[in-house]
């Protein structure tokens, strides 16, 4: 498996994050953030699973999987989207944008994922104030925005 200088360098930061929040990036744990730096869009983790099979020969669990992507959540390297039910590694690891409202760009047609930057971290105190005074309570604190990138856009208009 070949990883790109920009995949290594995030893990190296992830190493240092949960060394800082006195975690450990264990042999498994690596790797599933691995297989997501690799991925170019986001995935199931049954996706996951087989892939991980593929890649490094090895059977992961659905518990195993779903426990090491709760990990990778809780360490602020990897991010579930709700509205797909898969998960893709944060592409602000180390950097200084607010986890607090992660906003998302999802192409509904080749399902690639881009993390926006979102420095604010008020926005989301915002979202939960307007929330309820129109009667609603939050039950997910990130914002998904569903359209068609403009790759997918240029093979449209190329057929």
């Amino acid at each position: 498996m070949n990883l790109t200088i920009h995949a290594h360098e995030r893990l190296k930061l992830a190493e240092q994050i949960c060394k800082i929040k006195d975690a450990r990036l264990t042999k498994k744990r690596r790797q599933v953030l691995t297989l997501l730096l690799l991925c170019e869009k986001a995935i199931s983790a049954y996706d996951l699973i087989d892939l991980f099979k593929r890649q490094f020969s090895e059977e992961l669990l659905p518990m195993t999987a779903y426990r090491n992507l709760d990990f990778l959540e809780e360490m602020q390297l990897a991010h579930r989207l709700n509205t797909a039910n898969k998960y893709v590694a944060c592409t602000h690891v180390g950097c200084k944008s607010s986890h607090v409202l992660p906003h998302f760009l999802i192409c509904q047609k080749c399902s690639r994922v881009d993390e926006l930057n979102n420095y604010t971290t008020n926005s989301l105190v915002d979202l939960e104030n307007k929330a309820e005074q129109t009667g609603y309570q939050l039950s997910s604190p990130q914002i998904e925005l569903n359209g068609i990138c403009n790759e997918c856009l240029l093979e449209e208009n190329h057929d």
